[in-house]
């Protein structure tokens, strides 16, 4: 009975009917008078009902049975809700005087003060105390109110008091400071924060600061400058690489690719475990290998076969060796060279998921050599010795991208409708975008010329084929200027065109789809394509903005969204949540 009274007063304070709520609270009083909690929702009820006499009057037979330090503040702010700011005052002192009566009474005190927004006097009693009993670290408590009072810059050094005697809080602090900063590093918030941490590096050296700063440059995109404070940390901390592996992953996500570089020729060189090691050499030679000519082939050949020689083909290089027979097929066009190279890597002791990573990367090359039969055969090998894994449904998107090449519409479009419910977003968003391109345009002409013109298109540009791939869109655009097939082919020439650093022609393509086809389904994807452009190459931040602010406020279903929001607000220059 007891605990339901107990609930019965509760609801009705939460709910606002404050007469039940004191009349419940009064009930339980008696029965428990020293009940804190019991006591304080009957002082805030005779508030609420703007009954301040019956609150004073409480609030004074209480004192007289305990001088309870918070009792004081309660007292006070009654005193303040009548408007008589001299009594108030008079008690917050008392209050205040409590704590060099005895310390502890902080701890009530303060939040008394913090409960009824008295900020002022809630530092008042936190900084009394630190001074009287100085192995009190109320720091964080006082951040949040400088906060609250829109006082960054003692927030900011009041954060860094805690968190340099606290430093399993590092995390916690780094979330309260997220709220104040943002991506632009020339912001006055940002400036401020760098000066205090370097202020406290120099008074008092320690690698909290190295972390601290190496935080708030990644929060700037500044993957340089973080990665100084990084090694700076490893040098005094040689424990482990795990941090400077993370930086590189977030560097690599963000497509800075010389930083990128920098770290993983760092953990080349810095590396003991074979791990590390050896997904620093497959990541760097991606990045090479992506960035670059045909001159340049024959030198990545030779870092290839030199870390085969030092390394040895086994399990534990897989990775290169798939890398490796992809970089022949696609790029040096040695196609049978690379099938016969893996083909050599599946005799190797391997696990079931190993053999399919194989087998989709040969699937790969004999769809390059347009033997798709044979692609068809090793895809569906993956699906029957991994069902309902993420590789086998890969393995099933490239069966329909297949039979879409072949020009085997139908067969593409009924393995496309089981993926849309694939486990893995990336590949369901895939299949959809395949499907609908197939549906769209497959009933318009019953001999699907656009259609097997584009397919021919996308599989050029699949095997490298760029300049090929682009001349046939342009047939399309200029001979099938009427069907639906037109914004597809504009897209997928732009992404060409961007492939090959042609960033202008690529900005008319998504241009023309904005202007000429904005009730498509393309209009998210081209909103996006060209906002990242104008970021990256065309130094168009302005209207790059617009185009995300599009996508944020008339897209809301896009799965650009989340990233469009944090990129529109990044160029408003908000703080980073």
């Amino acid at each position: 009975m007891f605990s339901q009274e107990d609930m019965f007063a509760k609801d009705y304070f939460e709910n606002g009917d404050y007469e039940k709520a004191l009349f419940e609270y009064k009930k339980l009083y008696a029965q428990s008078p020293t009940n804190i909690t019991y006591i304080f929702q009957i002082i805030y009820s005779y508030q609420e009902l703007e009954k301040y006499n019956d609150a004073e009057e409480f609030l004074l037979k209480l004192l007289e049975k305990n001088n309870y330090p918070a009792f004081f503040v309660e007292l006070g702010y009654n005193y303040q809700l009548k408007n008589n700011l001299e009594k108030a005052n008079e008690y917050y002192s008392k209050a205040l005087l409590s704590i060099d009566l005895n310390v502890n009474n902080v701890f009530n005190v303060a939040r008394s003060f913090q409960t009824h927004s008295l900020l002022n006097e809630a530092l008042a009693a936190y900084e009394k105390a630190m001074v009287l009993k100085p192995d009190f670290n109320f720091n964080l408590q006082m951040a949040q109110i400088y906060g609250e009072q829109g006082d960054v810059e003692k927030m900011f050094n009041s954060y860094m008091d805690f968190v340099q005697n606290n430093e399993v809080s590092i995390n916690n602090i780094k979330r309260a400071i997220n709220d104040f900063i943002t991506e632009d590093a020339t912001s006055e918030n940002n400036n401020l924060l760098k000066k205090i941490i370097l202020k406290k590096d120099q008074q008092e050296p320690n690698v909290i600061w190295n972390d601290m700063l190496s935080w708030l440059f990644i929060q700037q995109r500044d993957f340089g400058k973080a990665f100084i404070q990084e090694k700076a940390i490893f040098n005094r901390k040689p424990e482990s690489l795990l941090r400077i592996v993370e930086l590189y992953n977030v560097a690599m996500n963000e497509d800075d690719n010389q930083v990128t570089k920098e770290i993983l020729t760092y953990l080349i060189n810095t590396a003991q475990d074979l791990e590390i090691l050896l997904n620093a050499h497959y990541n760097l030679l991606k990045i090479e290998t992506k960035e670059s000519e045909p001159k340049d082939y024959e030198k990545i050949n030779t870092k290839y076969l030199a870390l085969f020689n030092e390394y040895g083909t086994f399990s534990q290089t897989l990775d290169l060796q798939i890398a490796y027979a992809h970089f022949l097929a696609f790029y040096m066009n040695q196609t049978e060279e690379a099938s016969a190279f893996l083909e050599k890597s599946l005799n190797l002791p391997l696990n079931d998921l190993q053999k399919a990573q194989i087998k989709l990367e040969l699937g790969d090359i004999y769809v390059l050599r347009e033997e798709f039969n044979t692609a068809l055969l090793y895809y569906t090998q993956i699906q029957r010795s991994l069902k309902n894994s993420t590789i086998s449904q890969e393995a099933r998107f490239k069966v329909a991208k297949t039979s879409y090449y072949k020009g085997d519409f139908d067969w593409a479009e009924s393995q496309l409708k089981i993926l849309k419910a694939s486990t893995s977003q990336l590949i369901a968003n895939d299949a959809l975008d395949l499907k609908l391109l197939i549906s769209d345009n497959k009933y318009e002409d019953s001999l699907h010329v656009a259609l097997k013109l584009y397919a021919k298109a996308d599989l050029m540009a699949f095997q490298n084929k760029n300049d090929e791939a682009i001349s046939l869109l342009d047939s399309i655009l200029k001979n099938h200027k009427s069907e639906s097939i037109i914004p597809q082919a504009l897209y997928k020439q732009a992404k060409l065109f961007e492939n090959k650093k042609e960033y202008l022609k690529a900005e008319a393509n998504y241009t023309n789809i904005l202007l000429n086809y904005k009730d498509g389904i393309l209009v998210d994807d081209t909103s996006f394509a060209l906002a990242n452009l104008y970021i990256t190459h065309l130094s168009e931040p302005e209207k790059a903005k617009a185009l995300y602010e599009d996508i944020v406020f008339n897209h809301a279903d896009s799965i650009y969204f989340i990233e469009a929001r944090k990129k529109y607000r990044a160029l408003r220059g908000d703080a980073i949540n």
